[in-house]
């Protein structure tokens, strides 16, 4: 017990904010019931009988890898000072032990995947049903309330009927890009708070806590695509609903990893546990009452016998695919884990092109050229322009918002770089690591947005699993393109409205892994108008971390 719950404090660590409260997503890895020499002989790899490797050696097993004790695992994350930077004990570890390694806590066996190949290597062999974590508190909630579980709580055949049924909405890309107006007047407001922070708290030039904001932005444009409705996240006085809203998004995400630390036979007799389901049922509170709403005005429509129009929400209720039951539990899982990704992706692109004017002049351009004048950019439009998604995707490079992701071998046992690895094996696949391996990205902790552009000479040698933010396969990321275009239209409207400038202090913003990869201190930026950048002294600009 002690074991589990260390490794599961080391693993699962929320982001503490002024404004926004504790923010985290779903722990990359669980203990669950994984323990190590479990399944460890049946020798079956789909199907057949497979003891060798292709030129003839015989297959190693999980106990022939190598790997820090228990001991050195604790050393390393609290007598080393690693606990809060673990995406960067990924590199340390693979260099000591190669790409590939176990780590041990008490019981638990952890096999660490750190290279392109060997990450490719299991997620071509994850089966039809992946399976990330278990969610034993988020789906014991779900079971207290008789809640429907949602794409992140389901499992197996019934987790496949729910993404089968939300996909389409969400990744197609014609549907997506009906989301664009939605969002464009989400991004029209941001634009216009970060224009009344600077003239309210910022001396006319000054955004301070630019992720902080950057979180209510993401919260209401995930919002109005979800829910169809505005929520006032951007408003000058936030509602105090909205804000009690956003407020039990972080505490459930704050008292996550505290749950799980304990038995769930003691759940009940905790108070954490009570004020747990409190903030879980005020957000499904929230969330039905959303979607009764978006059900009479429905209603009122078909009685008058008006066309019913709307987007996401809508077409979950009408097209009678899924019960209501069940669209409240999707929803409210889809609405949690559509915030991060871009707010803190966005915030590290603005960091970086801050200090690299270069950079952030050829965008400029680039945007202008496509969109001038006060023409707004559409979906349409961002598809000719190459370098803003270079420099998103560069930035998810170098932040991977998920650092270490997880995979759990259900169905057959799987071979991954000549070993052999039974059912219910753990594996912790190091994004982070391999995003800065040279041997794909020469001169790994450069912001080089150059590197994804076509015909660029460095695409050549760039491996399809260097990076993968968004994840592979049937368990990727449900809303990549909703984050992807909601992060392509309110940068490239930033930088259309601004010139972004440094810390005039000289802070330098190092990432920590609070689960997600997270700013460490506060990100404060300066955002200048285009016309009035001209005719201003540049500050010293200091180099990136």
């Amino acid at each position: 017990m002690f074991s589990r719950s260390l490794v599961r404090t080391g693993l699962l660590v929320c982001k503490q904010d002024s404004v926004v409260g504790t923010k985290c997503i779903l722990p990359a890895l669980n203990a669950g019931d994984r323990r190590q020499g479990a399944s460890s002989s049946a020798g079956v790899i789909n199907g057949s009988k497979v003891k060798t490797t292709e030129d003839g050696n015989k297959l190693k097993t999980m106990e022939d890898l190598d790997g820090p004790s228990f001991m050195t695992s604790l050393y390393w994350l609290f007598g080393k000072g690693y606990f809060q930077t673990t995406h960067q004990m990924q590199i340390e570890h693979s260099k000591i032990y190669g790409p590939l390694w176990r780590s041990k806590y008490g019981p638990l066996v952890i096999v660490n995947v750190a290279s392109a190949d060997l990450i490719e290597q299991v997620l071509r062999q994850e089966g039809r049903h992946p399976i990330r974590t278990d969610m034993p508190h988020w789906r014991g909630y779900r079971e207290l309330r008789n809640h429907a579980y949602g794409p992140l709580t389901e499992m197996g055949v019934k987790w496949q009927r729910i993404r089968s049924i939300l996909n389409p909405r969400m990744l197609k890309p014609q549907h997506v890009s009906s989301y664009t107006n939605a969002i464009n007047e989400v991004v029209r407001d941001f634009v216009q708070k970060v224009d009344w922070l600077r003239k309210t708290t910022g001396d006319g030039v000054m955004v301070n806590d630019l992720a902080g904001e950057l979180y209510k932005f993401a919260f209401e444009g995930i919002s109005s695509v979800l829910f169809e409705t505005r929520l006032g996240c951007l408003n000058e006085k936030v509602p105090e609903e909205t804000e009690r809203f956003i407020f039990s998004v972080g505490e459930m995400f704050r008292l996550s990893p505290i749950i799980v630390l304990f038995p769930k036979s003691l759940w009940p007799y905790l108070p954490f546990w009570k004020h747990f389901v409190a903030v879980w049922d005020h957000l499904f509170t929230v969330a039905e009452d959303l979607v009764q709403k978006k059900m009479e005005e429905i209603q009122e429509r078909v009685k008058k016998g008006e066309p019913v129009a709307g987007e996401y929400l809508t077409h979950l209720l009408v097209s009678e695919q899924m019960s209501v039951h069940e669209v409240l539990g999707s929803i409210t899982e889809l609405l949690l884990a559509g915030v991060d990704t871009t707010s803190n992706t966005i915030s590290w692109a603005l960091y970086h092109m801050a200090s690299e004017p270069e950079i952030q002049e050829r965008l400029y351009q680039e945007v202008e050229s496509v969109c001038p004048g006060d023409k707004v950019p559409t979906s349409d439009d961002i598809a000719r322009m190459p370098l803003l998604k270079a420099i998103i995707r560069e930035t998810l490079r170098l932040y991977p918002v998920v650092p270490g992701n997880a995979r759990i071998t259900v169905e057959n046992e799987i071979v991954v770089g000549g070993h052999r690895f039974p059912k219910q094996t753990l594996f912790h696949l190091c994004h982070y690591a391999v995003s800065y391996d040279e041997k794909i990205f020469p001169d790994p902790h450069a912001f080089l947005p150059e590197r994804w552009l076509r015909g660029a000479d460095k695409q050549l040698n760039q491996h399809p699993f260097g990076s993968v933010p968004f994840g592979f396969g049937i368990r990727a990321c449900l809303g990549r393109r909703v984050a992807e275009l909601e992060m392509y239209l309110v940068l490239s409207q930033l930088i259309k409205h601004y010139e972004v400038r440094p810390d005039p202090t000289g802070q330098i913003v190092k990432p920590i892994t609070r689960t997600l990869l997270v700013p460490a201190t506060p990100m404060n930026l300066q955002f200048l108008n285009r016309g009035a950048a001209e005719d201003e002294p540049r500050e010293t600009t200091h180099e990136a971390i």
